[in-house]
């Protein structure tokens, strides 16, 4: 594992320990301009990781700080996500500048870090999650394009049978479905805004050929998977 130091000035003592995994991607031109932003003490603005595409890991905060990356989030009913978790930029231009899939090297070294962090800290598999996880509605990344159940596969989160049988609930099932497993979720019954924002929000992690927050047939039967696996 090919390990950078580039100190960012941005991060303070952490309250709590670690239980999650947060992964972003940068959403900026280049790894420079990314490197640049997240250490500039003005952008108040971190994370403890950077993985550039070729694979080489820069290392900006000490796990045991709290970095600033997840910005207003919730998770199980949580609001500090920065302050109990571990948060990975990968350098990749995201939707605003050209958003393409995740190199190989770049994966690889995710896969080892990952690997070791999860060994250090107590993160329990539904809890290594996308920015788009935590802060529905208001971000995209790591996006749609980012393998999930490659990461799973290698121990690393979760990514449950799919193929399994299931019905498929009603508008009501699903808000307790992505509720139960950590979205921040209404359980009113009704389809409003907040509900698609979560909806999409799952699409974009565990149905990513789907992306536009309609609560289809097979959204909402792995919607049930997922929270009858955990």
């Amino acid at each position: 594992m090919k390990l950078v130091e580039r100190p960012s000035p941005n991060h303070e003592p952490r309250p709590g320990a670690v239980d999650m995994l947060i992964l972003h991607y940068t959403g900026m031109p280049t790894a420079d301009e990314a490197l640049a932003r997240l250490t500039d003490a003005a952008a108040k603005v971190s994370a403890h990781y950077l993985i550039d595409q070729d694979g080489t890991i820069f290392r900006l905060v000490p796990e045991e700080r709290r970095a600033w990356h997840a910005g207003i989030s919730c998770w199980r009913g949580r609001r500090d996500i920065n302050a109990a978790s571990i948060g990975i930029e990968l350098v990749n231009s995201g939707h605003e500048f050209g958003y393409r899939p995740f190199p190989e090297a770049q994966m690889r070294a995710l896969g080892e870090l990952a690997r070791d962090i999860v060994a250090r800290h107590p993160i329990p598999p539904r809890h290594v999650l996308g920015h788009s996880d935590v802060a529905i509605g208001r971000k995209q990344d790591p996006g749609e394009l980012f393998d999930w159940s490659r990461l799973a596969s290698a121990g690393i989160g979760l990514w449950p049978d799919f193929t399994a049988a299931r019905p498929a609930g009603d508008i009501a099932a699903l808000q307790r479905d992505l509720a139960a497993f950590g979205y921040d979720c209404p359980l009113s019954g009704v389809l409003d805004n907040q509900t698609q924002n979560a909806v999409m929000a799952f699409q974009r992690h565990f149905r990513p050929a789907r992306l536009d927050g309609a609560p289809d047939d097979e959204t909402r039967r792995r919607a049930t998977i997922l929270a009858q696996s955990v």
